[in-house]
């Protein structure tokens, strides 16, 4: 049986406590990567940590935990840092931490919740890229970044969180060509809704969390799925890969029936699926 092309690879990967990240950790410690998980609430990265090592044990996966901010520059740091000095290298970036809202941008009474989304979902990957990119083409290694079909159109009561992902596209798009040259490719990922529990804790037009899930987790992706394809699409150190039928369709449709897609945005947020 052959290997997977994550076996014994030194893989970053943040927002690893939860939701996506978790369930990405799970299968990547089941393929035998080299796992440095990476989040804010340490209690919960020791528990996907434990679980790895479950999983991945007949695989040879190993596992490093480095509480992080990815909104921390200084701390993003420390994580590329204390990777390669356990590890010895690195040769995979997951940038999948994120912080989402929820709230038409008239009923912000407050502009700091923009701020925080953009610090997390963009400045956040960027960082941890600045930092890793040394190591990065010295293996000829792979940057995996979890977007949204928010950064292919705009969608309502999403405009601080499409932003971000908006930006997180060009940054990435452009790097991609940059880094052509020293073969160190970037693989963008766009889900459409995945249950998880991001969204309970997604900024409201207060600024605090909402608290409960404006999502039916029940008619949406599930995380595991969602894990699955993007990491298809990694191992294939592809381009980009759109991850649900909507969201593909909806591609073309943007092209020659904008005002549709508009419509159908606004009905998915409506019906929270």
């Amino acid at each position: 049986m052959a290997k997977s092309p994550f076996f014994e690879k030194a893989v970053i990967l943040t927002g690893a406590s939860s939701g996506i990240g978790r369930q990405l950790a799970y299968q990547l410690a089941a393929q035998g990567a080299w796992l440095s998980l990476a989040a804010r609430d340490l209690e919960r990265l020791q528990t996907v940590q434990a679980e790895c090592e479950r999983r991945g044990q007949a695989a040879g996966c190993r596992t490093l935990v480095v509480q992080t901010d990815v909104a921390d520059e200084i701390q993003c740091r420390r994580l590329i840092a204390q990777t390669v000095n356990y590890f010895g290298r690195l040769d995979g970036l997951v940038n999948n931490a994120g912080q989402t809202l929820w709230a038409r941008f008239d009923a912000l009474g407050d502009l700091r919740p923009l701020e925080k989304v953009m610090q997390v979902n963009y400045f956040g990957s960027v960082y941890c890229t600045a930092a890793a990119l040394p190591y990065l083409k010295r293996s000829h290694g792979q940057i995996v970044v979890v977007s949204s079909l928010s950064g292919k159109t705009g969608v309502p009561l999403r405009s601080g969180y499409a932003a971000s992902k908006h930006a997180l596209v060009g940054f990435f798009d452009s790097l991609r060509i940059e880094l052509e040259r020293d073969q160190v490719s970037v693989t963008i990922v766009y889900p459409d809704f995945v249950a998880t529990e991001t969204h309970q804790r997604a900024y409201g037009a207060d600024g605090k969390p909402l608290g409960k899930s404006p999502v039916q987790g029940i008619k949406v992706m599930a995380a595991d799925e969602c894990a699955r394809l993007i990491l298809k699409a990694a191992a294939g150190r592809r381009r980009e890969s759109i991850l649900s039928r909507r969201g593909k369709v909806g591609q073309w449709l943007q092209l020659i029936a904008p005002g549709l897609v508009a419509r159908i945005a606004r009905r998915a947020i409506d019906q929270g699926k």
